[in-house]
């Protein structure tokens, strides 16, 4: 199979589908790889580390999507590329289509294979392809958080551990999946007050047996998210529906009565977010303020610390991608039924349940294409 690999166009997006050892596996097996040009330079992977690992540099984003079987990528296409997608392509990417009607009906009208990154399942339960981008983005969430709680960057001019005699912060996370924990670890870690939400009791128990009185766990329902958001300095939203647009759990109201200067990370906000007034930003402009609240709410987290999550996440998609490209992607899936889960459009279906429910599609199994 020819494999191409595009350089990513979206604002400040660094990562690249394919790292130079992800490149060598799949000749390895026999593949071909094309690369753009330039494709990892800004994270220190060369042109030439790409060719001494079997691929051949081209020119041009048109040339790849020209010629190419499988396109693998970080993001989802922009509409550029969507145009360039052709009938039966495989696109390996993440896709976050929920809340993105004009892409989903570009991919739908592309007749694509569309697989995508954050609905591919896991033999022991949750997303492994997601999980590594939101380690990253948990973990970069109280970063961002600190650094725009400075009353330089809008905020209330807190330091989140506090100093002896000053009280810290009070960390707010919703949600205590991936993201959440990650989130967790960093906040605990630099001495903030940390409160934890979630609907499983099982996994508030979990967390309370790791770090007991380090942290107030509490079970998730209106009163309890409006309770804590209203004291809290910094909250970070990190709710997941797989596949589906994300609850809005913080509302407006909440919000125009949170502190002066407090601080929220929507680290959802790849599935339109969890807090009623979010939108998506850029690392180019990545705040706004609503009701003297500063909102944090890039959609492309990880790329900020590309290289970092270069690696982890071809770690996490190199097995996928060397099942499709040696059994097709009708063998991959019919041999896998977790990556089966990660078909979201094919030959202009929509194959995820919940995005289908979300879009007003009808809804095809992937069953019924891959005879």
């Amino acid at each position: 199979m020819l494999v191409g690999v595009p350089k990513e166009i979206k604002n400040h997006e660094y990562r690249v589908g394919l790292t130079p050892a992800s490149v060598r596996e799949l000749c390895l097996h026999g593949h071909n790889v094309i690369v753009q040009r330039n494709a990892g330079a800004e994270i220190g992977l060369s042109d030439d580390q790409y060719v001494a690992a079997g691929a051949v540099m081209v020119d041009t984003a048109s040339e790849i999507f020209k010629r190419a079987d499988m396109i693998v990528k970080v993001k989802e296409p922009q509409p550029v590329e969507c145009a360039m997608l052709r009938e039966g392509q495989i696109l390996y990417t993440y896709l976050h289509l929920a809340p993105d009607p004009e892409q989903t009906a570009a991919l739908v009208r592309s007749g694509a294979v569309c697989i995508a990154y954050e609905t591919v399942t896991g033999p022991g339960g949750g997303l492994p392809l997601l999980a590594p981008m939101s380690e990253v983005a948990g973990r970069m969430s109280i970063q961002a958080g600190a650094a725009h709680l400075e009353k330089s960057k809008g905020g209330s001019g807190l330091l989140l551990g506090g100093v002896p005699g000053v009280a810290p912060a009070h960390v707010v996370i919703i949600g205590a999946g991936v993201v959440g924990t990650n989130a967790l670890q960093m906040a605990v870690g630099v001495g903030a007050r940390v409160t934890v939400i979630d609907k499983s009791v099982e996994r508030l128990r979990q967390l309370d047996l790791v770090y007991g009185n380090r942290i107030v766990t509490l079970y998730s329902n209106a009163q309890a998210i409006e309770d804590s958001v209203l004291s809290a300095d910094l909250v970070i939203g990190g709710v997941l529906i797989p596949g589906a647009a994300a609850p809005k759990l913080v509302t407006r109201a909440m919000v125009s009565n949170m502190k002066p200067g407090s601080v929220l990370v929507d680290v959802a906000i790849d599935q339109g977010g969890c807090f009623e007034t979010s939108h998506a930003t850029t690392h180019e402009h990545p705040t706004f303020v609503v009701d003297r609240t500063v909102h944090y709410c890039v959609a492309n987290m990880p790329g900020a610390v590309a290289r970092t999550s270069t690696i982890a996440l071809n770690n996490a998609t190199i097995g996928h991608a060397l099942a499709l490209a040696d059994l097709g992607w009708r063998g991959a899936l019919k041999a896998n039924p977790h990556l089966k889960n990660g078909l979201n459009i094919c030959l202009g279906k929509v194959c995820c349940a919940p995005v289908a429910r979300d879009l007003g599609y009808d809804y095809v199994p992937a069953d019924a294409l891959l005879d």
